[in-house]
């Protein structure tokens, strides 16, 4: 192992340590050490693989930071991997001189406004582990394309841009877990377009990725951020799992944002959603466009205007989940819910959706929420919401509207207060067919338990109604 000191860097913060830490990299040294101290850089580190071969940077434990006081990455890691992960689709020279590009223990920082942190271009298994990536623009920026990508044990913190960004990128086999992503202002984890499968999530705490400063006009963002909106683009095959996934109420602002195409459907999906603690944005989860995930078991809390809001979605399973208000703020509570909206072959089972007591917002927010169910499905056929517990609604706890093939079966819709919010339990109005409602338990409201338009065609059987 080299010191960069060995070619001539200094390590002040003031002195210009460009040249001499390329010239070690150029040197094909393999292993690279940062020493305690702050290194200036005004240009990127090119590291082209095929020319310096393996090659694994080091930074004392964390006790080194390179300072990027110039536009571009700090670290430009140039590849030619043009393969999948099939060990056979590797060309000798990428198992020879450029697999595992690392970095490790080593903090980056940010002193000028186009600086990134790391960039990766065709890479095979890069890995990244302990770096703390701060005041950037993007924290981690994959393009073209990655095999196999390991970050794990990061800090990836307060910068203008996205903190892992996979842009436009042919890529399988991403682990992403026990992080931290944070206060990232266009989005924490954003996946945009590309070719996307075998994404895993996991373990991390991914808070306050919005711009706080901008109260109005601010570009919308997500803690986690998944796009297909390109036609020819497809993500596929993930996982969300037992993260710490919070934030506060910015317009347009999601905790989980899938979006597909309106044009091209269902180029989004086959994720599953679990297990995680998900809360107080906009919208906790939204869902546009996409085909085949799972939300079980997660705690949803405090959505500006919904929990969870599925658009123009099929094959999605909502399961175990508690979608409700974060105690110990009381008397604050957010008046939300979920919405499907032009949805398809979907489900909600097994979970508890428990309005604010109040029936409307306790919490001062900007958020105007238009809603006319707890829960409502618009415009959507082949549905299934059972064994539900749904709460101290507002207003009706269930409300349909112009929906075929609905199946509401063995749910608890009921308003504990002694003068009933609750106008209906539930609401069924438009145009429908095949439609049903049976085995419930249902408060009778101020208006009585279920007021079905006749058009709606909707069959009821063994309901108990309660006062």
């Amino acid at each position: 192992m080299r010191s960069v000191r060995d070619f001539g860097a200094v390590g002040d913060g003031i002195a210009d340590d460009t040249a001499a830490i390329q010239h070690a990299i150029d040197h094909s040294i393999n292993q690279l050490h940062f020493e305690p101290g702050n290194y200036r850089i005004t240009r990127p580190i090119v590291i082209d693989m095929a020319a310096a071969g393996y090659t694994s940077i080091s930074g004392s434990a964390g006790t080194a930071k390179v300072i990027m006081d110039g536009p571009g990455p700090a670290f430009d890691f140039r590849g030619n991997h043009a393969g999948t992960a099939d060990p056979e689709s590797f060309v000798p020279q990428v198992w020879n001189q450029e697999r595992m590009p690392l970095i490790q223990g080593l903090e980056i920082e940010g002193h000028h406004p186009e600086a990134d942190g790391i960039h990766c271009y065709q890479t095979a298994m890069a890995t990244f582990e302990g770096v703390l990536l701060r005041k950037l623009r993007h924290g981690i920026h994959f393009t073209q394309r990655a095999r196999n990508v390991l970050i794990s044990h990061c800090h990836i913190y307060d910068n203008s841009g996205v903190g892992i960004f996979f842009d436009h990128i042919n890529t399988h086999q991403i682990i992403i877990a026990s992080s931290h992503i944070s206060y990232n202002k266009l989005s924490g984890i954003k996946i945009l377009n590309g070719e996307i499968r075998n994404v895993q999530i996991t373990g991390n705490d991914i808070e306050y990725n919005y711009d706080r400063h901008v109260k109005t006009g601010a570009p919308a963002s997500a803690e986690i951020w998944i796009e297909t909106t390109d036609v020819k683009a497809t993500i596929r095959e993930g996982t969300i799992v037992s993260n710490t996934i919070q934030s506060r109420y910015a317009p347009g602002g999601a905790n989980i944002r899938f979006l597909g195409n309106a044009e091209e459907n269902h180029k989004t999906g086959l994720f599953s959603i679990t297990g995680n603690m998900i809360g107080s944005q906009e919208t906790n989860i939204d869902l546009y466009s996409a085909r085949g995930i799972t939300i079980s078991g997660n705690i949803v809390y405090s959505g500006h205007q919904r929990n969870l809001r599925a658009t123009k979605c099929r094959n999605i399973v909502v399961s175990g989940n508690t979608f409700d208000h974060n105690y110990g703020y009381l008397p604050k509570q957010l008046a939300t819910g979920i919405t499907f909206d032009g949805c398809t072959d979907c489900t909600l089972t097994g979970s508890t959706i428990h309005d604010a007591y109040a029936g409307e917002h306790t919490v001062n927010t900007p958020a105007v929420i238009e809603r006319k169910g707890l829960v409502e499905l618009k415009d959507s056929k082949r549905m299934t919401i059972s064994a539900c517990q749904i709460l101290d609604p507002g207003l009706p706890g269930i409300h349909v509207d112009t929906c075929d093939l609905v199946n509401i079966q063995g749910c608890s819709i009921l308003d504990s207060r002694e003068e009933q919010k609750m106008p209906h339990a539930i609401q069924w109005i438009g145009k429908g067919m095949a439609n049903q409602i049976g085995n419930c338990t249902l408060s009778k409201g101020s208006g009585g338990a279920i007021n079905a338009a006749t058009e709606s065609r909707v069959k009821l059987g063994d309901n108990l109604e309660t006062a």
